[in-house]
């Protein structure tokens, strides 16, 4: 079933400002902007002959969505990050967020974005 331009934007918009919660969007944009390519990255390059990033086994984000629920999701979701960073000389680079930063995400409203929320069904759809 195909998705409207003004749904996706909404149910995007929704979903961020969820994940959001009290963060100062300087910050924010770190989160939301790893999320969105890491997202790409696997819909457009994983599984694909010579592709321009490579996605390692376990570094794409259908593994982010398998950690839903997981108690340890932000130190998880760090190490997915890291292993797509590592494997494309990306370091420093889409690895400044840090998912598992009580001081910012907190255990509010972003932490249970990243647990339990429909946020997660927000970036599962394809965006390209």
């Amino acid at each position: 079933m195909a998705v409207k331009k003004t749904q996706l934007y909404s149910s995007l918009w929704a979903g961020c400002d969820e994940l959001r919660g009290g963060m100062d969007a300087s910050q924010y944009k770190d989160y939301v902007l790893t999320l969105l390519f890491l997202k790409y990255v696997s819909d457009k390059y994983a599984g694909k002959p010579n592709p321009l990033i490579i996605v390692p086994q376990g570094a794409a984000f259908s593994d982010l969505v398998k950690l839903k629920g997981d108690k340890e999701i932000g130190d998880k979701i760090n190490k997915v990050i890291d292993n797509l960073a590592a494997e494309n000389d990306l370091k420093g680079v889409i690895d400044i967020a840090d998912f598992n930063d009580e001081d910012k995400l907190g255990k509010g409203k972003a932490r249970k974005w990243l647990t339990a929320s429909p946020g997660w069904s927000v970036f599962s759809r394809a965006l390209i």
